[in-house]
Formats: C-alpha cells, structure tokens, sequence
C-alpha cells in the first residue's frame, strides 16, 4: 500500500470498523490487556437500549437520527426554528452555510465539558450541562455573531471571527467561572482558532459538498472524507502519516495505528439534516461507525458487558491515548455494530429502517446516560479521561 493509500485508509471508516473488530476479536479471545467481553451480558444491553428506544420513540419506524440538532431542541424549546426564521429570505446556499458553520463549531465545542460545568440560558430559565449545555451554549454565542467578524452578518463563522475567539470570550459565552469550571478550555479556543486558519485556506464544505453529490445523492463515507480532508489540519498534532495529520488515530501495542474519528463523525451526522433540507439524499449511512465517546462506551462498561481486567483501571484517571482508552473506544465501536445487528433482528426491521445513527440517538446513548446516572450521583463516565477538550 502506498504512503498515499495508508493516509486515505486510516481516515476512513472502513479502517474505523476493521479496527475495532480485531480489538474485539482480541479481547473475545482474552489477548487485551485491559478488557475482557462478557458476552452473556449482551441480552441485558439490548434489552435495556429497546426499552430506551420505546420510551422516546414508540414508533421505531419513524425518528430522527443521531446529531448534535437534537441538543438544539433541549428542554422543549425549538432552537433550530429560531434560526429558521432569522435565516428566512436569505438565499439557499447563504442559509446552508449558516446551518453548516452552526454545526460545525457546536461539535467542534462538543468535547466533555466535565461534571461541574452548567449553562444558564438566558430567557427561558433552564439550566442545562454536559453535552446539552454545550450545545445551547454554543448555539446563542453564534445566535449573538460569536464567530463572525462582521456585525452586521451574525450568523456566521468566518476566518478572522474565529481567530479572534479568546479564553476570556469563550468563557464569557459559556459561563466559565472558577465555581462553574469547564474542562479543556484551552484546546476548545485553540480548535477553533485553527478553524480560522482551514477557512483561509480552504473551501467552505456548504460549497464542496453540494458538488460532490452526483444525481442528488451523496454517500456518507464521502462527507466523512470530506470533512476529514478539510478540517484535518485542526487537530492537534499527535499522529501522521507521510505529513498527514490523523487526527483521532492512535498507537496500540497489539494493532499499531488505530483511528476513531470520533467528533468528526459526528459532525458528519450532523451535516446530514442541513445536506437533506437543501435537496441533497445522503445514502449508504451505515458505512459510518458508532462514536466512540463515553456514553456508549459506558453502556458498555456499567451494564458488564466490558469488564475491566483490574478494578484499579475504574479507580484511576487515564491519558486519552492510553492503550486502556484505546481498547474502550474501540471496543464501543465494534460492540455497537454487534448491538446493531441484534436490535434489528429483535425489533423485526431492517438496517434502513433503524441505521447505527438512529441505534445511538433512540438508543445507545441515552441508554448509556441513564444507566451512568443509576450508578453515580453525578451520571459521570465509570472510566475516567483526563481530556483536552478535543477528543470526546
């Protein structure tokens, strides 16, 4: 394989899933050095994630998929209308990239925000954390032209706005106090001053995107590959390849270079609603992965069927490229295709029916939340990550 073909590999989610299933086929055969699988505990996790699906979505024929558009709506307040309505009258491919560059910055701040940290919304009262919080957060500092270096076009991220983003301006935005303390502050700012810098030297993807999608179709492995190809250069630079930057790739002792990708495939999950409204069909969806984040991986853990080698590994905090996180993200990736499979069969539908991306919203996700908040008072992650805001 050439220098070429390894870099267009390792950002894909073909090697996303092939990689994880050998984690898996590792840790099933006893060779990982952290996990093992209990695999008798499957039934209790499937069962758990259908009676979740039912209870937010009875008809599960008919709901949405997995995407940060759903944080939009927290507490019953419909945040993307509000948008609609100041975007209406505005030309199509204008309002697209409002829509994209939302999204864009709403996950690229999406990064665990820690146990402590709350967002008090303004007008409605509510007060909302974790990734909810970060999500209305992250949405009234654009609503209020946060990204944007133009007053009079608000609703905008462009390149010198973003550079312009500060410790103290994020933290003004997101109420970051010394009592309401959020994690990783620093990488989050220096994620989107480098997204500044990407949109000075590349095409904006509200632009790429609708190119790209032949007959009115667009596969979503090809989003994927886009935003990896343009927002690549963002990342920290842990790992490259042939001077490419990977992004969420990391090393494992048993399986050399393991990529995840996680907040990038879940930005491309949730470019799929903005692509769909402007016309564009994104198909073959499950060529995507799961994400490997905390809640899924939590289920995973909290409900056994992970199972920690050493009790210590629940006790200690952890590097985010610790081959112990390492393993539990991949083994989420893998174990969530499994979850998948077996959901599909039980619920008697078929793969378009119920996609991954609508597995994690109805779902394993939801399920891993409640199931953290029944073991811990503060609902947090049974594994613990010293993280920089950049990965989950």
């Amino acid at each position: 394989m050439s220098p070429a073909d390894t870099v267009a590999y390792l950002l894909s989610p073909r090697a996303v899933r092939e990689q994880a299933t050998r984690m898996l086929a590792l840790a099933e055969a006893g060779d990982l050095t952290s996990f093992a699988v209990d695999a008798d505990r499957l039934d209790d996790v499937v069962a758990r994630v259908i009676a979740t699906i039912r209870a937010h979505y009875p008809d599960v024929a008919r709901f949405p998929p997995h995407s940060r558009w759903r944080h939009f709506d927290v507490g019953g307040i419909d945040r993307a209308g509000q948008l609609d309505a100041r975007l209406a009258g505005l030309p199509a491919e204008q309002a697209l990239r409002a829509r994209f560059d939302l999204v864009v910055t709403s996950v690229l701040l999406d990064a665990g925000a820690g146990p402590v940290w709350r967002f008090h919304e303004p007008g409605s009262g509510q007060v909302f954390g974790r990734s909810e919080g970060l999500a209305v957060a992250s949405f009234h500092m654009f609503m209020a032209g946060g990204f944007s270096s133009t007053p009079d076009a608000p609703l905008r991220a462009d390149a010198a706005g973003l550079e312009a983003v500060t410790e103290a301006s994020l933290a003004r935005f997101f109420q970051v106090t010394d009592g309401n303390p959020m994690v990783g502050l620093p990488g989050r700012v220096a994620l989107l001053q480098r997204l500044g810098g990407v949109m000075r030297s590349s095409r904006h993807l509200a632009e790429l995107l609708p190119e790209r999608a032949a007959g009115g179709s667009l596969p979503a492995a090809d989003v994927l590959a886009s935003v990896l190809a343009v927002l690549g250069p963002i990342w920290p630079g842990r790992q490259t390849f042939d001077g490419v930057n990977l992004g969420d790739t990391w090393p494992h002792p048993q399986l050399g270079l393991v990529p995840l990708h996680k907040l990038s495939q879940w930005l491309t999950y949730s470019l799929l609603e903005p692509l769909e409204a402007a016309g564009i069909t994104v198909i073959d969806l499950d060529a995507l992965t799961g994400l490997a984040e905390y809640r899924n991986g939590g289920l995973f853990l909290d409900a056994g069927l992970l199972v920690p080698k050493a009790a210590e590994l629940l006790v200690a905090t952890h590097d985010v490229g610790a081959p112990v996180v390492v393993e539990w993200r991949a083994l989420t990736v893998a174990l969530l295709d499994r979850v998948a499979g077996e959901l599909r069969r039980r619920l008697g539908v078929d793969a378009a029916t119920l996609p991954l991306a609508k597995v994690l919203e109805g779902g394993t996700w939801r399920a891993g939340r409640a199931i953290a908040a029944e073991r811990r008072a503060d609902a947090s992650p049974p594994l613990r990550v010293r993280s920089d805001g950049t990965v989950f």
